[in-house]
């Protein structure tokens, strides 16, 4: 039996019937100036849209700076830059292994700087630090034993994979090219059961 036809007057009207808001437009909009690393445009719209961000700006920034060095084969660099993100871990893996001289020179000679820099960074260093004064002992505080658990590496490894992935962009596109693909797989779908204006 022949296909179904469906003509452009009657094309036409079905596609304007399909709602898509100017928040659904935002948020695409977004998605593309945050995967892409576009920092200053991503704020300049998150302020015209009124629209939050869905990550902080600075990780952006973050992100652009390994995936650049990494495109200009400066792997190195790109291992700092990911270390970068969460430097303490380095000084709890030394603890757990009982290098406490080892962590002392890190604490000092890496971390301490940068305690001095940030407040922010400053109070989770000194949380860290805690960790000596409760070593092989059940009686430590939650906020400082849990440093220790297999979750605060599983909470590192997500980190930095998810900096890594973002950064290669890989695991995760854009969501606009995501939806062209879906569209394109979509009309693929329909030519086989009626014939219908295509997308130029």
């Amino acid at each position: 039996p022949p296909k179904p036809v469906i003509k452009q007057g009657e094309w036409d009207r079905q596609l304007h019937e399909v709602q898509v808001t100017k928040g659904d437009l935002n948020r695409l909009i977004m998605d593309y100036l945050v995967i892409e690393g576009y920092k200053g445009a991503a704020e300049e719209f998150s302020q015209e849209a009124d629209i939050a961000p869905p990550v902080d700006f600075e990780s952006i920034e973050s992100r652009m700076n390994i995936r650049e060095a990494v495109q200009r084969g400066d792997i190195d660099d790109a291992i700092t830059r990911v270390n970068d993100l969460n430097p303490e871990q380095k000084l709890i893996e030394y603890i757990r292994q009982g290098r406490i001289a080892d962590a002392l020179e890190f604490a000092q000679s890496e971390l301490a700087p940068r305690g001095e820099e940030s407040p922010e960074f400053l109070s989770e260093l000194e949380r860290t630090m805690a960790l000596l004064a409760f070593e092989g002992s059940e009686c430590a505080p939650g906020s400082i034993s849990e440093l220790m658990s297999p979750g605060q590496r599983m909470k590192t490894a997500g980190e930095v994979n998810g900096a890594i992935l973002e950064s290669l962009s890989q695991g995760r596109e854009v969501k606009l090219v995501g939806l062209l693909k879906l569209l394109g797989w979509g009309e693929e779908l329909l030519l086989e059961k009626t014939e219908f204006p295509k997308m130029a």
